[in-house]
């Protein structure tokens, strides 16, 4: 399921089945898959447990999740079930000590911290409220506790098919020295491009959901671009 812009009422269901979904893109030759519970995300807790279990146990390729992911017992939990990667956004400004606790106990190449990016602001709670932090002043903070990785998501643009804000993450992943996933408007192959040519500055990859679930290319063509081949 995707929604356009985070809206409660945007869904819209691509398959019935995520496990599905999966198999799907691990096939296409997905390097990563990217898994968000969003009702775990509006309701402050994992609550599709079940249905990320059979997740990994269906795929090979490393999972990475988030939403609701909101304690370390929830955190130690999903990680200690085979989630490659957790991904914290509420928590890395409503409890950063939080962050700094599991990232000394599970290493910050497991911890990633998610940055929801609107109008200059990270967005929290599922999306639906603001924090009156900018992004690159909470990416420093992140950095500062040992995160190492984040992922930027422009919220205006997730699932509008509008085209990357690539000026904003450049700046951030700039500004930051974090490594960076863009994620958020990547609607072609054109787009992939002008993401990979973000390298140098820290972006070390890209989230794309939409796009390839409504045929814009294939997942093998993004990979082939993205590697510059």
């Amino acid at each position: 399921m995707r929604l356009l812009r985070g809206e409660r009422g945007s869904e819209k269901v691509y398959f019935d089945d995520p496990v599905h979904a999966a198999l799907v893109w691990q096939d296409e030759g997905a390097r990563l898959i990217h898994v968000v519970d969003l009702d775990g995300a509006w309701e402050g807790m994992p609550k599709n447990w079940k249905v990320v279990s059979r997740i990994l146990k269906a795929v090979e390729v490393p999972i990475q999740l988030g939403g609701g992911l909101r304690s370390l017992e929830a955190i130690g939990r999903v990680l200690d079930a085979g989630v490659e990667r957790a991904v914290l956004g509420t928590a890395a400004v409503e409890e950063p000590g939080l962050v700094a606790e599991a990232v000394r106990r599970f290493g910050p190449e497991r911890i990633v911290v998610g940055l929801d990016v609107k109008d200059g602001e990270v967005a929290v709670k599922g999306w639906t409220e603001g924090s009156g932090l900018s992004p690159s002043v909470l990416g420093l903070r992140m950095r500062d506790l040992g995160v190492t990785r984040a992922l930027y998501t422009d919220i205006s643009r997730d699932g509008a098919l509008s085209g990357p804000n690539i000026e904003a993450i450049r700046k951030f992943a700039e500004s930051t020295g974090l490594k960076l996933i863009a994620s958020g408007g990547i609607s072609s192959l054109e787009d992939v491009v002008k993401i990979r040519e973000l390298e140098p500055f820290g972006v070390e990859g890209m989230m794309v959901g939409r796009a390839l679930y409504e045929g814009r290319f294939s997942l093998r063509e993004a990979i082939e671009v993205a590697e510059g081949r």
